[in-house]
């Protein structure tokens, strides 16, 4: 069961959170931010996101065998360069252990990424993430019907 509807809650945080969204949408490759989106939500147990965002990325084109690969990146032959080390990158910084970011996982990103592009991905990483921690402690419903 739902405990709490933040958006009605308090509006205004609802935006803010809102406002990076629709920054990350602008500004990070589409495919790239899809990926993103589902490895955070898959790391951080968010059922809610997890079906969000593999749905919307099925709607964008994405393939069935690409989404389910999410989950186990590393040996799946499915991805790039730059989709790997945007994984790589989603994984360290949703971890966030106590070490912080390795430096080959920074220094990989860093050498196919530009250094806006890298921020622009540190800031979908980070959005995502923020999304996962309200649903799952408001417990977001998933829909019923889609």
């Amino acid at each position: 069961m739902q405990r709490m509807n933040v958006a009605e809650v308090a509006p205004q945080a609802f935006q803010a959170v809102l406002g990076l969204e629709k920054y990350v949408r602008a500004n990070v490759e589409h495919t790239v931010l899809a990926l993103v989106k589902l490895r955070a939500s898959m790391l951080n147990g968010c059922a809610f996101c997890v079906d969000m965002h593999s749905r919307d990325a099925l709607a964008a084109g994405e393939s069935d065998r690409r989404l389910f690969a999410v989950a186990t990146w590393r040996e799946a032959p499915f991805f790039d360069e730059r989709e790997r080390t945007a994984l790589a990158l989603t994984d360290a910084v949703t971890r966030l252990g106590e070490h912080g970011v390795p430096d080959d996982v920074w220094d990989a990103a860093a050498k196919v990424w530009s250094e806006k592009e890298l921020a622009d991905l540190l800031m979908a990483v980070a959005t995502i993430n923020v999304w996962n921690r309200i649903a799952v402690t408001c417990r977001n419903d998933l829909p019923t019907e889609v």
